[in-house]
């Protein structure tokens, strides 16, 4: 009686499998990425310095993955809709993001709800560049050096006005930590937007500014600013005549940096591959000519350094802006 029994369920079993369509029983070989076109956020509008990044990134990544990549601007708040949305996305590799910094280690410490958490929803891919940052006056202040400049704000505290682009702008930012370096006090004055801020420093309105060598470099050039530092650890090649802030302020160093990020759980052999191409893209003689050419400093690192440099600037920031008490629009 049991056999029959066992004999009757072998036969049910079977009759399933053979049911079962023939993909069910054979394994098939997962697919070699990619096999369609890639969307890489940028959670700011087209023309900025990132999109500028991004935009070769895309072009050199598309030649060598053989599939288009291509940019999709989202921009608003600071940053964090385009983020939001690579939160969102499938961590399939066909979408991801090329970001600077404030998104990702600043709107945390400078936002109580943001949508998102850097290393909980993300995994660094590279990052690519960094854009050195220069501290300049308006010709009418009687500093011409960075030490002049602190000597002059410290025998009128809280008189000189600094321009930034918005609370929370790396401008801003890089002012506090100034600031906070010197034992200085300076008034900040936010404009809605870096072209607002640096035609009221090059009109007269405030006397001081910090934005990138690339935006500054024109107006110092004709006579508009006066330069006084590079927020590079020591002077750029391009510009050696113009000190570093860590001359006369050892450590400080002020360059936003761009890199790709991807949703978290994005597998591990996507992000290598990724990270493998845009390193080597970073190398090739021609993008590093064309981003010299625009005062942006090649810097790239793999997955791991990035994370460490997440990690390192997100402490940074959040010490800033606790002391500044700055707290986001």
């Amino acid at each position: 009686m049991s056999m029959r029994i066992h004999l009757a369920k072998l036969a049910a079993t079977l009759a399933v499998v053979a049911a079962l369509p023939t993909a069910a029983l054979t394994q098939t070989p997962a697919q070699p990425w990619p096999q369609r076109p890639i969307k890489m956020i940028v959670p700011f509008p087209a023309g900025g310095g990132t999109d500028f990044i991004a935009r070769i990134a895309a072009k050199h990544l598309s030649d060598r993955l053989g599939q288009q990549v291509f940019v999709e601007n989202r921009g608003g708040a600071n940053g964090a809709i385009g983020l939001q949305a690579l939160m969102q996305s499938d961590p399939d590799g066909y979408t991801i993001a090329t970001c600077s910094d404030t998104p990702l280690v600043v709107n945390p410490s400078l936002y109580e709800k943001l949508a998102y958490a850097p290393l909980r929803d993300f995994v660094p891919v590279a990052n690519m560049v960094r854009f050195p940052g220069m501290l300049a006056v308006h010709p009418s202040v009687p500093a011409r050096s960075v030490a002049e400049l602190i000597a002059l704000a410290k025998a009128n505290p809280a008189m000189l006005t600094y321009a930034s682009a918005g609370v929370g702008n790396f401008s801003h930012l890089a002012m506090e930590l100034f600031s906070q370096a010197t034992g200085v006090k300076l008034v900040h004055v936010p404009y809605k937007g870096t072209g607002p801020a640096s035609l009221a420093l090059i009109g007269g309105e405030v006397q001081i500014g910090f934005n990138n060598v690339q935006l500054l470099l024109q107006p110092v050039q004709a006579g508009h600013l006066v330069a006084l530092a590079v927020a590079e650890p020591k002077r750029m090649p391009a510009l050696p005549d113009i000190p570093a802030v860590a001359e006369t302020v050892p450590g400080f160093e002020m360059a936003p940096w761009v890199g790709i990020v991807a949703p978290a759980r994005t597998p591990k052999e996507i992000v290598a591959r990724l990270a493998q191409e845009t390193l080597a893209i970073m190398r090739e003689p021609q993008v590093v000519k064309q981003l010299t050419e625009q005062q942006v400093t090649p810097f790239a690192l793999g997955p791991d350094q990035l994370g460490d440099l997440i990690r390192k600037d997100l402490d940074k920031w959040a010490g800033v802006i606790k002391s500044a008490g700055i707290k986001g629009e």
